[in-house]
């Protein structure tokens, strides 16, 4: 390739120039969303009926105040891993894929962090309901941690220590 070819003609380090690899990328996005959409949309299910059972009437208050923020969060989460779905649809064929999947990229962080939040109160909210023993903040924090670990910490090692940009 000469220094005169254009940026649409140029290629990356997998031969594909950057509509390809918007493709390609709008693609592997897509599926890693239809994983934590599944998850959230199941957990966010579930947080629903629980206002419905005889037993959310005698939660004590703090309880009821984290079911609250559980639901809120949840439906936050919903929101931000299916409005990708939506963006892609509203800029289809508008030759801003490239842009499209770096805003989505952003969306579905944002909806992995509500994610992660949904499921730590819901963990909390059902270990104090479960038991009202000192060590569930203990147990909730340790999971947290693996999370991150799993979710960020590890994901973020690889990149910095395999990739060059």
């Amino acid at each position: 390739m000469t220094d005169t070819a254009t940026s649409a003609e140029r290629r990356t380090g997998r031969n594909e120039t950057e509509e390809e690899r918007a493709d390609r990328m709008w693609g592997e996005l897509i599926q890693e969303i239809r994983v934590a959409q599944t998850g959230v949309q199941i957990l966010f299910g579930f947080l629903l009926t629980v206002v419905f059972t005889p037993r959310y009437a005698d939660l004590r208050d703090i309880d009821q105040v984290i079911y609250i923020v559980t639901v809120v969060l949840g439906a936050c989460a919903t929101g931000a891993l299916i409005g990708p779905v939506s963006l892609h649809r509203l800029v289809s064929g508008r030759r801003v894929k490239p842009q499209a999947v770096q805003v989505a990229s952003r969306l579905t962080l944002v909806g992995l962090l509500l994610l992660l939040a949904t499921m730590t109160s819901s963990l909390l909210l059902i270990l104090r309901v479960a038991t009202h023993d000192a060590f569930v903040p203990w147990l909730v924090a340790g999971v947290v941690a693996w999370y991150g670990l799993c979710w960020f910490v590890l994901p973020l090692w690889t990149r910095s220590h395999y990739t060059t940009d």
